[in-house]
């Protein structure tokens, strides 16, 4: 297997293998002291979509991020980004990645941040990074100690995608906006990623807002997946039905209910589809996506549901595409 070539000028970027998933996991776990973080989570995130990453604290959402970025190094299984190991120079190279805490130097002024990622990064995008920020009316000449908390996110969010990155990896982006902010800049993400292909990852408790920009999803409880797929198959699977909360299974049949807590004004029971939903039956809504994330969350017991897009190829593939760089590097 032959690489991309890596010395691309500035705003060239690597066009993903045909077929190739941005993240492919199988078999991934990571054991700490305490236990396990995550274990035997399996997937495929193919490349251009927007997934959110969704969790309770504690989930292992943060230590799948590290897995894939090459802070954490995994216990069992692999995992790759675009058929790369993580760490790789390609990997590395494709990736960026912005944590919760946004490390910035305080005393750089803005001009002199964007300066050190144009510096760093030799597929660096001066334009689009300038253009966040100067969106937001940042001054570029302001030293990033004196910013506010959103406008230091909106420096943050421009060295992400000023690096032009094939995959942008984000933790809690915009949990310290206010709400028109955070629109803003999610309305931002998803026109970048949607102009230029970048895989995004974004991990979020807004439950509400990644229905407005994700076409793809992540669900991990317990250090598992509960959840992986397109999000239109997701809802699909699915359906609210009007049928008595306190004992919905007899109503409900054949239909697996996930969780039976009732909604205002709206059929609370949320069933996985064993079949059509019959003409005489009860009252059936599709559930929004906050719907089904709420309705998965509230149930740790609910049967997990990876669609099959989302799953991966066998590890012995995997290995082999490995052993095959090695040869061919």
């Amino acid at each position: 297997m032959e690489y991309p070539d890596m010395h691309h000028g500035s705003g060239a970027g690597f066009a993903p293998r045909s077929g190739e998933p941005a993240i492919e996991a199988r078999g991934l776990g990571k054991e700490y002291r305490r236990g396990w973080a995550l274990q035997d989570v399996s997937f495929r995130l193919p490349a251009g979509r927007v997934c959110g990453l969704v969790g309770p604290n504690g989930a292992g959402k943060s230590t799948l991020m590290g897995l894939a970025t090459h802070m954490i190094r995994p216990t069992a299984g692999a995992l790759r980004v675009f058929g790369a190991a993580p760490g790789s120079t390609e990997a590395v190279s494709r990736t960026a990645f912005l944590t919760q805490e946004k490390p910035l130097f305080r005393r750089f002024t803005v001009a002199e941040t964007l300066r050190l990622g144009s510096e760093f990064n030799p597929r660096w995008d001066q334009e689009v990074a300038e253009g966040i920020v100067r969106a937001g009316q940042v001054p570029l000449k302001a030293k990033v100690g004196t910013l506010s908390g959103g406008q230091r996110t909106r420096v943050a969010f421009a060295l992400a995608f000023g690096k032009r990155p094939d995959l942008l990896i984000l933790d809690e982006p915009t949990a310290d906006l206010d709400p028109l902010v955070r629109r803003e800049l999610m309305g931002t993400l998803k026109a970048e990623a949607a102009e230029h292909g970048t895989t995004v990852l974004v991990s979020s408790h807004m439950l509400a807002e990644l229905e407005h920009i994700c076409d793809y999803l992540l669900v991990v409880a317990d250090g598992g997946l509960r959840l992986a797929g397109e999000v239109h198959e997701l809802r699909a699977a699915h359906a609210l039905l009007d049928v008595p909360a306190r004992d919905p299974s007899p109503a409900a049949a054949p239909h697996t209910v996930i969780d039976s807590h009732r909604g205002e004004g709206r059929p609370g029971v949320l069933v996985r589809l064993g079949g059509p939903i019959a003409h005489d039956g009860p009252a059936a809504e599709p559930p929004t996506l906050e719907e089904l994330l709420l309705a998965y969350l509230r149930s740790p017991d609910a049967p997990a549901l990876i669609t099959p897009g989302a799953r991966p190829g066998d590890i012995h593939d995997i290995i082999t595409r490995d052993r095959t760089k090695a040869v061919t590097v």
